[in-house]
């Protein structure tokens, strides 16, 4: 069939030439077939009215988010680029075997802009000082909890406390995170204090555009946070007797820690305390901008630390408190006024 011809030359194409990750390829296709469903037509005779009812059922009916509107609107839009290339000759074979030919149904004028690097929900927003102390604490409490009760997941609560306090302290992913190894943490000549955990190689950084994941080199800035580390390398990790010898955090059953376990052990504890339902770990990682920039560590350091590649990026996480509004408001003020005297 020529659809399934169409799909299966795209595949190549996108693993071949642009070298994307299978599971790329298989949830763009998968979006190609759910729109093909919905039109009731093949990609020779689609149009940019149905594309504009489809966004329309997506919105209305489905309530997906923007950027999963985009997501799906990008995967139609270079579907549609590779079976009207001249290059691999689509267009005449649809006119030879049907009379008529596919065309680009998705423009400027009816599709989602990307015009920010972040497109998550306005809701979200950086956790406050307070907010991580008190949840910090709760984690903690519950490793006490456990061993004062005799339960078992005394090791796997003390294990997850110090995923937040890692996620928190050197601002990651919940991805980076997960994926970390006990070789990934370095000295750093110029903290010595800070031992062997000076610096954290991250391996596992967001892709881009079909690129392999990115790495990254981040500094160990919250002494506070090392010492945390440092105690369950050294009288946790080892406990885990069944789990890979590389692995940072290890399950009981011996596998390694997944993101999803992440975000549901923070679910129950922002529960259990009553916080902003729209809390997520990734918070954690918006609050490490926000906290460092209040601090006084230059932009472009914490730009470096989190691997964004542009600044205005890094400048979409930071939510600065009053305090830190006032305080800045009165340097610039202050500064101002001495100038005019």
């Amino acid at each position: 069939m020529v659809f399934e011809a169409m799909l299966e030359g795209w595949a190549r194409q996108q693993r071949g030439g642009r070298r994307l990750q299978q599971k790329t390829i298989n949830d763009r296709a998968r979006v190609v077939c759910r729109f093909n469903s919905f039109a009731e037509a093949y990609p020779w005779t689609w149009s940019a009215a149905a594309m504009d009812e489809w966004t329309t059922y997506l919105i209305a009916e489905l309530h997906r988010a923007e950027s999963t509107i985009r997501a799906y609107q990008t995967a139609i839009r270079l579907f549609c680029d590779y079976i009207t290339s001249p290059y691999y000759q689509w267009p005449q074979e649809c006119e030879l075997r049907f009379g008529t030919h596919p065309v680009q149904i998705c423009h400027e004028w009816n599709t989602a802009a990307h015009l920010v690097d972040y497109e998550g929900e306005a809701a979200r927003r950086p956790m406050t000082r307070e907010e991580i102390q008190y949840f910090l604490d709760y984690a903690d409490a519950q490793v006490e909890r456990a061993i004062r009760l005799g339960r078992k997941g005394a090791l796997a609560a003390y294990r997850d406390a110090t995923v937040f306090k890692v996620i928190y302290g050197w601002g990651l992913r919940c991805s980076e995170c997960a994926r970390l190894d006990l070789a990934d943490w370095y000295r750093n000549a110029k903290a010595p204090e800070l031992g062997r955990f000076g610096s954290l190689h991250v391996r596992w950084g967001k892709r881009t555009r079909g690129s392999p994941p990115k790495r990254r080199t981040v500094l160990s800035v919250m002494p506070w946070a090392v010492e945390s580390v440092d105690d369950y390398v050294s009288n946790i990790r080892p406990r885990y007797t069944k789990a890979p010898a590389a692995v940072l955090w290890p399950t009981e059953r011996g596998g390694r820690l997944q993101v999803r376990d992440i975000e549901d052990r923070f679910a129950a504890y922002r529960d259990a305390l009553g916080l902003d339902g729209d809390l997520v770990p990734h918070c954690l990682r918006h609050s490490y901008v926000t906290h460092q920039i209040e601090d006084g560590a230059d932009p472009a350091f914490v730009q470096r630390q989190v691997g964004h590649q542009y600044a205005s990026t890094t400048a979409l996480y930071t939510g600065v408190s009053g305090d830190f509004m006032n305080t800045m408001m009165r340097t610039v003020l202050d500064r101002a006024l001495r100038g005019g005297q």
